[in-house]
């Protein structure tokens, strides 16, 4: 075993003790877990189209956002190369994995595999949960910092994904390759013609078509799952990177080391949880390669552990952890890279709480 005053800090030392076993990927389990998902979100929708008995339905939809997430995890491993060798496999399902939750397979690709994963928690890099600068902050107008106060809070997981990942990084922005144009068209002609056909055949009647029955079941099966998964995202997303006390860094204190060891957090999450979840949490071993399958995650863990233990970052409590750290991460200081609470980062000049009433008035 090496001592750790041997150890050296670069993502290649970590990954020289990652054994083959963790990266084994055969093809049968890949697709067994992709039919199985594919199953229970089958399920899921059926029983939401077909159930109206109303305390049934919240549960239908938290099983909805986490059976879309299931599939999204099966297309972000394919997406990584990570559950399949063969390229066309990997995308095929991987891009039907990834329509339920209307995200292109190429497009996120380029984002999430270039960018977050090349630069994790780099300031002016990595676009996901990226920190505001108390200045930065005094110059949003009334409205964004409404936005910003809300997203930020512990009620806006989900609300910050829809719009800053999801609307401007898979709608608004086309990634510079033909691929991620021709993904795009096809997840947005599945968003409006899967929208359109629940609106439609929801509305259906004997006595002809009901404007508010199609209009309900546009929101009972479509939307509001929809804004489910995107909870279940945006929260598993925010708890992997930000905590009060790991600091982004600007490009001349970070390295590939410090992001993908020191930038990502391992928590070991209920069983249930993880069998619609897919190891996602244990998120250092594929921060340090992309290629590992979800399955095997837990295996790399473990062997980094070995030499690399004191790097790791591991936690028990996801929900504890998010209302911590919604509470106390807002701003961040562009000098030290320290999280500020509003009150912490205007405490001498008082700017954030006046402007806004100021403007409200």
């Amino acid at each position: 075993m090496k001592k750790n005053t041997e150890l050296k800090e670069t993502l290649g030392s970590v990954r020289e003790i990652i054994s083959d076993s963790s990266f084994d990927n055969p093809t049968y389990l890949g697709i067994a877990y992709f039919i199985r998902d594919l199953f229970f979100f089958s399920v899921t929708m059926f029983l939401l189209w077909n159930v109206e008995t109303w305390y049934y339905l919240p549960f239908l939809w938290v099983f909805a956002g986490l059976s879309i997430a299931s599939l999204f995890i099966i297309g972000h491993d394919a997406c990584h190369g990570a559950l399949f060798k063969s390229e066309r496999l990997s995308y095929w399902i991987g891009q039907i994995s990834m329509l339920p939750s209307l995200h292109a397979y190429n497009q996120w690709g380029y984002g999430h595999n270039r960018v977050h994963h090349g630069h994790t928690i780099k300031l002016k890099s990595d676009f996901v949960w990226h920190p505001v600068t108390p200045e930065q902050y005094k110059n949003f107008g009334i409205f964004r910092k409404a936005f910003h106060r809300l997203s930020w809070s512990a009620f806006g997981g989900g609300i910050y994904y829809l719009i800053e990942i999801w609307l401007k990084g898979m709608v608004l922005f086309t990634a510079p390759m033909k691929e991620a144009l021709r993904d795009k068209l096809l997840m947005l002609t599945f968003a409006f013609g899967s929208a359109a056909a629940v609106f439609y055949f929801g509305g259906n009647t004997p006595n002809g078509y009901d404007l508010g029955l199609g209009t309900w079941f546009f929101l009972k099966v479509w939307l509001l799952p929809f804004i489910s998964w995107n909870y279940f995202i945006g929260i598993t997303v925010y708890v992997h990177h930000i905590r009060p006390e790991v600091p982004w860094k600007d490009a001349n204190e970070w390295t590939p080391f410090y992001g993908q060891m020191r930038g990502t957090v391992n928590y070991h999450v209920p069983k249930l949880l993880n069998f619609f979840m897919h190891n996602i949490f244990i998120h250092s071993p594929h921060h340090v390669h992309m290629k590992i399958p979800f399955y095997k995650l837990g295996q790399a863990l473990e062997e980094i552990k070995v030499h690399y233990g004191p790097y790791v970052v591991e936690r028990k409590s996801i929900w504890k952890d998010y209302i911590e750290s919604t509470s106390k991460c807002k701003l961040m200081d562009p000098g030290t890279g320290k999280w500020m609470t509003y009150s912490e980062a205007f405490n001498d000049e008082d700017e954030s709480e006046p402007e806004l009433e100021t403007a409200a008035t």
